[in-house]
C-alpha cells in the first residue's frame, strides 16, 4: 500500500511542481479522514491539486463554486413536489460525492458555509427532517482566498474546526516555475492521470492507519501540547479535544505514509502546525510579540 501511496504522491508531484511537502500533508489528511482547507491567493494551483487528487484516488469528485447568493440548498438539495406522482421526492445536491472541492469557501454567506458543518462532522446531511448518508470515503476540500481580499466572509471559528488541516501552497521556486512555463497545460495534464489507489484502497489505509500504536509515552507529549496552549498567555483559547484527536490521526498517518507501525515525536511535529495554526488565536496582549511557532515551544521530550 506505501508504494500505491508513493505513486500517488508521485503523480500528483508531476503537475502541482515543486510542492511535494503539501502533496504529503493532503494525503496524509485524507488518510487520517480529515477535510482539508488550502488558503492562498489565486492562482497558486489550490484548485489544481484538489482535481489532481479526486483524479489520482479515483473518487467521484464534485466542485462546488461559493458565491455570495449561494443557498444551502444549492449544496445539500432540495424536497421537489411531483406532479406526476403526487408526492415529494428528494433531489440530491452536489454534496452527494466522494470528494466535494468547496471553491473559495470564504466567498460565501455563512448562512451558505453552516450547510457544510453536519456534512464534515457526521458524513450525512438532513433535509426536511429526514437524514440521507453520504458516500464513503466522503471528504471536502475548501480554498479560500486570504481574508484581506474583497468580498470575503471569515469562516467562524466552528466551521474552521471541522477541517483537520489548513495549509499554504505558495509559490514555486524558480526552477518549479520555468518547468511550468515550459510544460503542458495543467488541464490537459490533469485528463490524462491514472488512478493510482480505488475508493476501497483509500478505506483500507484508513483502517490501517487508525490501528498505527501510539504510546503512553507519545500521548504524554501530545497531552503537554495541549495543556501548553490552554495555559500559554501567547494564545486566545487553547486546543480543544478534538483537536487532540485530530493531531494524533495525523502523526498515525504521516508514520503510516513513512511505513512505521507505531507513531514517533517527529510525526506530530510534522503535522503540528497545519493541523493547529487555524484552530489557535493569537491573545489581543501578544499581538505586538514575536511568538515562535508551536512546534519550538514544546521540544520533544
Amino acid at each position: 500500500m506505501q508504494q500505491k501511496i508513493a505513486a500517488l504522491i508521485d503523480s500528483s508531484s508531476t503537475v502541482i511542481l515543486g510542492k511535494e511537502e503539501q502533496i504529503r500533508l493532503a494525503v496524509c489528511c485524507l488518510l487520517a479522514r480529515g477535510h482539508l482547507l488550502i488558503e492562498d491567493i489565486p492562482g497558486v494551483g489550490k484548485t489544481t491539486l484538489a482535481h489532481t487528487l479526486a483524479m489520482l484516488l479515483g473518487l467521484k469528485f464534485q466542485r462546488i463554486q461559493f458565491t455570495s447568493d449561494l443557498l444551502p440548498a444549492d449544496i445539500l438539495g432540495a424536497t421537489i413536489f411531483d406532479a406526476k406522482n403526487h408526492s415529494f421526492k428528494f433531489h440530491a445536491g452536489p454534496i452527494f460525492n466522494q470528494m466535494v472541492l468547496a471553491d473559495e469557501i470564504n466567498r460565501s454567506t455563512p448562512k451558505a458555509q453552516s450547510a457544510l458543518l453536519e456534512a464534515m462532522e457526521d458524513h450525512q446531511i438532513t433535509v426536511d427532517g429526514k437524514t440521507y448518508p453520504l458516500p464513503d470515503p466522503f471528504f471536502v476540500i475548501a480554498t479560500q482566498n486570504p481574508n484581506f481580499q474583497i468580498g470575503t466572509f471569515p469562516l467562524p471559528e466552528s466551521q474552521l474546526d471541522r477541517f483537520l488541516m489548513r495549509i499554504e501552497i505558495g509559490y514555486p521556486n524558480d526552477q518549479a516555475e520555468r518547468a511550468l512555463l515550459n510544460g503542458k497545460d495543467r488541464h490537459q495534464l490533469i485528463e490524462n492521470l491514472t488512478a493510482c489507489l480505488a475508493p476501497q484502497d483509500l478505506i483500507s489505509a484508513q483502517q490501517a492507519v487508525s490501528d498505527i500504536h501510539a504510546s503512553e509515552a507519545l500521548l504524554d507529549y501530545l497531552q503537554a501540547i495541549l495543556l501548553f496552549t490552554r495555559s500559554a498567555p501567547e494564545y486566545q483559547f487553547g486546543l480543544s479535544p478534538r483537536a487532540g484527536l485530530a493531531l494524533l490521526n495525523a502523526a498515525r498517518a504521516w508514520a503510516y505514509m513513512d511505513n512505521r507501525d507505531a507513531v514517533l515525536p517527529e510525526d506530530v511535529q510534522h503535522v503540528l502546525s497545519p493541523v493547529t495554526n487555524h484552530r489557535l488565536q493569537i491573545a489581543e496582549t501578544a499581538q505586538n510579540f514575536d511568538i515562535k511557532p508551536l512546534s519550538e515551544q514544546v521540544a520533544i521530550p
